[in-house]
């Protein structure tokens, strides 16, 4: 995939943020700087995520995460998030769901929703996995729990009891709560866990939300969803257009 070298961005207060000192006023000029600055010296825009293997019995980043999108999408992103993350939420809630329509739905984007563990977030490791165990019974059933967790991320991240927290939203959304207890309890989804924070590491990720354009490199932060149509927008003709 030929994309232009993608600048790490950050989200912050009212305003975008970059590698520059001072961040370009306008969405368009935003996204002119984050497809042709240099990249960030601490990430690597040149590694693609399928041809890293961190260590011996790391699942393959094809066997990670939760897809959405055709297989056959010319571009492929992958969101790295950890759940305990408030911009991570704020993506999720205010900007996702039109890139899901606009985007994903439409055959542009496939996009990988990987979920690692940053070690910045308080129960963030239970939550997670939690999530994985309920992602393992169907993927409904995660989709639901995961609108739960992002709307109420600020109970589970106070709960002195996280995984019967999440045990009880995702029984009333219809998950098995016996299989849901066996597979907590036997750690059966963990490797995902660690695996996903394996790969998120030898990237370089080291701030969610972090988006890793396939072929490009990453974009960091909750940017706004202008800034995001241009940007996908752009890689997408680059990609298709040759």
């Amino acid at each position: 995939m030929r994309v232009k070298r993608i600048v790490c961005m950050t989200f912050a207060a009212a305003a975008v943020l970059g590698c520059a000192e001072e961040a370009p006023s306008r969405s368009t000029d935003t996204t002119r700087a984050l497809l042709s600055q240099p990249r960030a010296a601490d990430v690597s825009t040149s590694v693609d995520p399928s041809s890293l293997s961190p260590g011996d019995g790391t699942l393959t980043i094809d066997q990670l995460g939760m897809n959405a999108g055709s297989r056959d999408a010319p571009v492929k992103v992958i969101e790295f998030v950890d759940f305990g993350c408030g911009f991570c939420r704020r993506f999720q809630l205010e900007t996702f769901p039109t890139i899901r329509t606009e985007f994903i739905a439409t055959g542009m984007i496939e996009w990988k929703f990987l979920p690692f563990i940053s070690g910045s977030f308080t129960n963030s490791l239970v939550v997670t996995e939690a999530a994985e165990c309920v992602f393992a019974q169907h993927a409904r059933l995660f989709g639901a729990l995961e609108e739960r967790l992002w709307a109420d991320q600020a109970e589970w991240k106070a709960s002195g009891e996280p995984e019967a927290l999440i045990r009880r939203w995702a029984v009333g959304l219809g998950a098995d709560g016996e299989a849901f207890d066996a597979c907590m309890r036997d750690d059966s989804r963990l490797d995902r866990v660690n695996s996903s924070t394996a790969f998120a590491s030898e990237l370089g990720v080291r701030s969610t939300p972090t988006f890793w354009i396939v072929g490009g490199g990453p974009v960091q932060g909750a940017l706004p969803l202008e800034v995001f149509r241009q940007l996908f927008t752009e890689v997408y003709e680059q990609v298709t257009q040759g």
